[in-house]
């Protein structure tokens, strides 16, 4: 199978998994699913099925995104867009959402990313960035997108990188999963890696898992680039420096490094700095737990 920079022995799908809950990104995410949380005012879940695109995997045929917590919200979002899995009950997990989508992957090798993975290579647009992921593959290997870790050593790590969002897992990993919580650490990778049957493939681009406020806000920054973001339809009166700024979003105040969800206001007498704000009015400001460089509010 062909795609855009990669050609692959066997055929290949991919799944993005959006079913968490995204506990660690609280408040953001009581009423807002992880997938849609905007990172330089495009839902994540959005630029995983761009990234999808970049490699010519499009449609119900060939991508599939599981659902689960506040999941009609991802439902309604994707639309025909890809198949959907809706997962009863609780998340499933990396490993069980797989396995619940055995009779849709049918056979073939499997992309698996998850939504919340920022990535972003300056030298190559979304796709291309990953297709060496899946470039010669023999459809036999477990194949990890990773960077150098800190500690190569360290617990969760492979060959010496961290994982980085992508893992690309053939059939024959996948056909005996059930269809309950389980995940893909336990159940397929290490078992692959003392196989001698993963590699990890670099990536050179820069990446955030965004799932806590610290790195959700350093994605956003990174989008915004040297200047800031900001939806046309957006008011700025105010100051606006190095930030984000979604649709609808008022600016009286001044804005400083930070992330303004669509409809959120800055009064003229406010002075933001690292700051997520929501237009949601009830959520109070939190202090979030860290080094003091790494604490952000979410209001």
């Amino acid at each position: 199978m062909a795609g855009p920079g990669w050609r692959a022995a066997v055929p290949v799908c991919a799944v993005v998994l959006a079913a968490g809950e995204g506990t660690r990104l609280r408040p953001l995410t009581e009423r807002l699913p992880k997938a849609l949380c905007p990172v330089g005012n495009v839902p994540l879940l959005d630029r995983a099925l761009h990234r999808l695109a970049g490699l010519g995997l499009t449609g119900p045929a060939q991508v599939a995104v599981n659902a689960c917590y506040l999941g009609g919200q991802v439902v309604d979002h994707v639309g025909s867009r890809a198949h959907l899995s809706v997962e009863p009950g609780d998340p499933l997990g990396t490993a069980g959402g797989l396995g619940n989508l055995r009779e849709w992957i049918a056979g073939r090798g499997v992309l698996v990313g998850n939504a919340d993975a920022y990535l972003a290579d300056p030298q190559a647009p979304p796709g291309p960035d990953v297709a060496a992921l899946l470039d010669g593959w023999d459809g036999r290997s477990v194949r990890l997108l990773g960077r150098p870790a800190t500690d190569p050593a360290a617990p969760g790590t492979f060959a010496g990188h961290e994982f980085v969002g992508f893992s690309l897992l053939p059939w024959h990993r996948i056909r005996e999963l059930p269809a309950t919580f389980a995940d893909l650490v336990r159940t397929v990778w290490r078992p692959a890696e003392a196989a001698g049957e993963l590699t990890v493939e670099p990536y050179r681009g820069t990446f955030y898992d965004t799932g806590t406020p610290a790195d959700y806000l350093a994605a956003n920054l990174h989008a915004a680039g040297a200047g800031s973001l900001v939806d046309p339809s957006a008011t700025v009166t105010g100051r606006v420096e190095h930030s984000v700024v979604g649709a609808g979003a008022v600016v009286h105040g001044g804005v400083v490094r930070s992330v303004l969800w669509p409809g959120a206001r800055v009064a003229a007498h406010e002075e933001l700095t690292d700051t997520i704000r929501t237009a949601a009015v009830d959520l109070a400001t939190t202090s979030m737990s860290g080094d003091a460089d790494e604490r952000r509010n979410v209001q």
